[in-house]
């Protein structure tokens, strides 16, 4: 009955979303079931929630994998939907393709940015974008993981959030979505139009 109950709460978790801090032998397990590629992959259920709206974003800073800057400060003025991922959680690497159509559909109208939570930072970070086409997601890496500890209590990931132009939050997903769907650009559009409609 025990084994049973493990099975069903580890199949609930990797259907909402991921543990932010696995061990260390966890996280290689989880990139090579990833890497193996499952042929079916599950279903995304996260759901657009508001209880945080208005919240500030932090002004924090985080690197590429050459070391240049980007401080959350310096995006004021555009809309950003921010994604805090990590290469061994398998709804994050499940909507990543997702994250790039949508910024390919949203264009300059909404900066779309991903920040790996990853604690080994480029070296897992620059093969797994190596291994994809991305056409419009950049490699952000945070090792430390400060954007997750400001933005994140309770944990999962990814997790997802929407601010407006003036670094506002909107709404947040926790768990994996569909950002490409007709449903996501329709919220994100509603959102960002109404944000820039109330100044």
């Amino acid at each position: 009955m025990i084994r049973i109950s493990l099975v069903l709460a580890a199949s609930a978790l990797a259907l909402a979303g991921c543990d932010s801090a696995p061990e260390e032998t966890a996280q290689r397990g989880n990139e090579a079931q990833v890497g193996g590629g499952a042929p079916t992959p599950p279903p995304l259920p996260g759901q657009i929630v508001r209880f945080k709206a208005g919240t500030e974003l932090p002004d924090l800073s985080f690197s590429d994998p050459e070391g240049a800057q980007l401080s959350l400060s310096e995006l004021e003025g555009t809309p950003v939907l921010l994604n805090l991922w990590a290469t061994w959680c398998a709804p994050c690497v499940i909507e990543m393709p997702t994250l790039d159509a949508l910024a390919t559909e949203m264009g300059d109208d909404l900066k779309v940015l991903t920040v790996s939570q990853d604690v080994r930072g480029a070296e897992v970070v620059e093969p797994f974008f190596a291994q994809r086409d991305f056409a419009n997601l950049e490699q952000w890496l945070d090792e430390d993981a400060t954007l997750n500890a400001a933005l994140n209590e309770d944990g999962l990931m990814p997790l997802t959030i929407l601010f407006d132009a003036e670094g506002k939050e909107l709404f947040r997903v926790a768990g994996g979505y569909e950002w490409d769907s007709e449903e996501a650009v329709a919220q994100i559009s509603e959102a960002i139009g109404s944000a820039g409609g109330a100044e």
